[in-house]
């Protein structure tokens, strides 16, 4: 079971440039009467089919005190339900050679199991139970909790950088409920009980509240009477709709310092921007992911090429934007001070800002942004290959309350991006107002 797999969707569910040049693959979609929506996508390049039920629940829809709770939901899924005792529904797919697993995220939880296309009667059989009649027993979450505060402190307590991100991101959202961790907070975890976990289960695991994502070799005409059988029997009932975390315009700059056993002293700058889901204007989104790329997405980016090996001030410099939030999200640029440099953190985001404003003053030249074009597309062009990457996209659009349409008008939106929109993005959102900063200082023995 997985925390998140959201990292894989940051850009890969842009088309690429090969996909222009062939015919687009069928993609269907219809809703049963119980409000699940399903989507179906032919890939026929291999004997195999994925499929993916996503829960419109996650951790942004947690109630303070709370968190956690979409995660250890996700855990107890698969402790039994009407036709299954613990475990048994994993025993069943492992023995069959399926890849199986579930994840849960920000906005959403998943559960997916990739199998042969004549086994997906199967996998739709003990799919549907398990999210329509899981036994979520007292005496199963007891233990249950134990393992996943164990895993909080694998993933999360002993290991540095999660320990800092999580800081940051407690500060960088001081608006929306994306502050807090989708494994929870210890003192979180330690609170919850059966009760809750059975609650957030009523309300929000219902058909309406959730999409059916299928992608492989398969057909709609054998597909849909599988997914009627299984699915279409449900109930429907009512759920707790999604909500939208939406973020000050303006939240204010933002500091923590942290001190850590690291080599060498370590910055994160964290901007508050929108997603694809909360931008005006999808080609604002575009821009965002270029310019996350023109500034550390490759080694001829503007930080990496400058301050990382031409200056050496850094070790490694990287920059992330997930714009598939169903809310709004934010851009982060992390640097490691190289060890032998004397510059305070201080001085060195100073550099940083001076790269920042050179943005702002003279947009890239066309030269360096179809370098940055290039390099986004044509990274899409091996995730494709993966049925799962697929799926993966078009639940996530879905999910946030896009549709997987978008999947393809993504590379077309993508080529409308100009200098002057980078330059604008750069000038709206990479301003003091809207960043919170980590300095994460290498701690000192008081021996």
């Amino acid at each position: 079971m997985n925390i998140s797999r959201s990292r894989m969707l940051l850009f890969s569910w842009l088309l690429p440039f090969t996909a222009l040049a062939e015919p687009a693959k069928p993609t269907h979609e219809f809703t049963l009467s119980n409000g699940l929506k399903v989507v179906v996508h032919e890939d026929h390049r291999a004997p195999v089919v994925t499929s993916q039920f996503w829960v419109k629940v996650g951790s942004s829809d947690e109630p303070p005190g709370k968190s956690g709770l979409s995660h250890a939901l996700e855990h107890m899924l698969f402790k039994g339900s009407s036709k299954t005792c613990a475990g048994e529904a994993s025993a069943i797919l492992d023995k069959l050679g399926a890849s199986h697993n579930a994840f849960t995220d920000k906005d959403v939880t998943t559960y997916y199991q990739t199998v042969q296309p004549h086994q997906l009667g199967v996998a739709f059989e003990l799919m549907a139970d398990m999210i329509s009649t899981a036994h979520l027993r007292a005496e199963d979450f007891i233990p249950e909790l134990a393992v996943i505060q164990e895993e909080r402190r694998l993933r999360v307590d002993d290991d540095l950088d999660a320990i800092a991100q999580h800081h940051l991101t407690s500060i960088a959202f001081p608006a929306s409920s994306y502050g807090a961790p989708i494994i929870g907070w210890m003192h979180d975890l330690q609170r919850l009980n059966a009760d809750d976990v059975r609650h957030w289960y009523q309300t929000h695991y219902a058909p309406g509240n959730a999409t059916l994502v299928i992608v492989g070799d398969v057909t709609l005409e054998k597909v849909k009477p599988l997914v009627e059988r299984y699915f279409g029997v449900l109930a429907a009932r009512p759920f707790v709709a999604a909500r939208t975390s939406m973020e000050l315009a303006e939240p204010g700059e933002r500091k923590i310092i942290l001190h850590q056993a690291i080599p060498a002293p370590r910055l994160i700058m964290s901007f508050n921007v929108p997603s694809l889901a909360t931008v005006e204007n999808r080609r604002t989104a575009h821009a965002l992911r270029l310019l996350n790329t023109l500034l550390a997405g490759s080694n001829s980016a503007r930080l990496r090429k400058s301050l990382q090996f031409t200056d050496r001030l850094f070790s490694s410099t990287s920059s992330e934007y997930n714009a598939l939030y169903r809310g709004d999200s934010v851009l982060t640029l992390t640097a490691q001070l190289h060890s032998q440099r004397n510059e305070s953190l201080d001085q060195a985001q100073a550099r940083i800002w001076e790269l920042l404003d050179e943005l702002k003053s003279a947009p890239p030249d066309s030269v360096e942004l179809e370098r940055a074009r290039t390099l986004l597309i044509a990274g899409q062009i091996y995730a494709r290959d993966n049925i799962e990457n697929q799926a993966d996209h078009l639940g996530a659009l879905e999910s946030i309350g896009l549709s997987w349409r978008l999947m393809e008008e993504g590379v077309k939106e993508l080529n409308q991006v100009t200098p002057a929109d980078i330059q604008h993005v750069a000038r709206t959102y990479l301003t003091r107002q809207r960043l919170s900063t980590a300095h994460i200082l290498v701690e000192k023995n008081d021996e």
